[in-house]
């Protein structure tokens, strides 16, 4: 007979890893390593905070993702949260203030969850928001930016908060990231790096993988060469196209699998950067981890969604608690029906059966 899988313990022993090899990338540099041993110590009670709640009858997912603004200064090809509508040129309205936010990330921590990614439009644009953030240091808050707002304050801010940790937005080289981000990007991309490295700061580096630059950003010399430049993980990011016009840029079957062989290949031989991939590490995990299954997305309008990619909601985080977020109708639907470990062919299941999950959610709101 064979054995179920056992998401929880999957998932707890991922959560564990990440902690872990986080601390073996950061040995060499003592505020930082000081940092994630206690932060070490903090998981594990996480760690049992959602068991107790497993046990219980209420799974918590380890991560959140918080798009805490609609605002951006950049105008990048192919963005998903612009197509949306969810990044917008107009003064944002009805966004959650930053009390909202730290009201969210407390209960959040009261629930075991670990890790929560700040994520826009650009982020680091609500400067309010990120110092409500540095208050929880039981928490590690990925912060996925532009880099084009960091400044001086800034840079003292992530220096005395070791938990807030930015991700750099990058695409390769000079010539496929100004092309996609804008003329200029990369270069101030690769002098934050480089004042982030002089500071004793850890960072990362988020990187849209598309079929012209899968070979290039997982080539073991492009990794060592953002190792170098003091860059602890690198978070890889499928490209989701969002229209027609982009899909020759969505990697097939074949460039998947060149990408997890390369990713696999070099954490066998390489233990100073943390290397994630998504929607690739998802497949160890049963399925797409989004709707609560160890994920869900809050909008900057306080909206629960499955996930970015994913921007429906029956449920907004303003009138109920998180927890209640947690169950939410829809949320529940899509794992009943299996819809997030279903067959599918592209990179993000949920976007590629958008029309199921809009049926479902306008289902739940009759």
């Amino acid at each position: 007979m064979e054995k179920q899988f056992d998401l929880q313990k999957h998932i707890e022993q991922g959560v564990e890893k990440i902690v872990t090899d986080t601390l073996k990338a950061t040995l060499k540099n003592p505020k930082e390593s000081a940092f994630m041993a206690k932060f070490a110590i903090a998981s594990r009670g996480a760690s049992k905070t959602r068991l107790k709640f497993e046990e219980e009858g209420l799974h918590v997912p380890g991560f959140l993702i918080a798009s805490i603004t609609s605002s951006c200064n950049l105008h990048c090809a192919g963005c998903y949260s612009r197509h949306n509508n969810a990044t917008v040129d107009c003064e944002p309205m009805h966004q959650l203030s930053a009390e909202d936010w730290l009201k969210i990330f407390k209960e959040a921590g009261e629930l075991g969850i670990s890790f929560i990614m700040l994520a826009g439009g650009e982020p680091m644009i609500r400067r309010d928001v990120i110092k409500a953030a540095a208050e929880m240091p039981g928490i590690i808050f990925p912060i996925f930016t532009n880099g084009t707002f960091i400044d001086e304050a800034y840079l003292r801010l992530l220096d005395d908060h070791r938990n807030l940790v930015p991700v750099l937005s990058i695409e390769g080289g000079r010539e496929i990231t100004d092309a996609r981000r804008g003329e200029g990007i990369y270069d101030i991309v690769t002098s934050n790096m480089e004042k982030f490295r002089s500071k004793g700061l850890i960072f990362g580096a988020s990187i849209t993988v598309t079929t012209e630059n899968y070979r290039e950003v997982t080539s073991p010399e492009y990794v060592n060469a953002l190792a170098e430049k003091g860059c602890k993980l690198i978070i890889y990011v499928e490209f989701v196209p969002v229209t027609e016009e982009a899909a020759h840029l969505a990697p097939g079957d074949a460039e998947r699998a060149y990408i997890a062989e390369a990713i696999d290949a070099f954490r066998r031989s390489n233990d100073q950067i943390v290397l994630l991939s998504f929607p690739g590490d998802e497949l160890a995990m049963g399925g797409c981890m989004a709707a609560g299954r160890e994920f869900f997305h809050i909008n900057s309008h306080g909206g629960a969604e499955p996930c970015p990619f994913s921007p429906y909601s029956d449920i907004n985080i303003r009138d109920t608690s998180l927890r209640t977020a947690i169950e939410s109708p829809l949320f529940r639907e899509l794992q009943v029906q299996g819809l997030l470990n279903g067959p599918h062919v592209g990179g993000c299941v949920l976007y590629e059966k958008r029309a199921q999950v809009e049926a479902i959610a306008a289902a739940g709101k009759q």
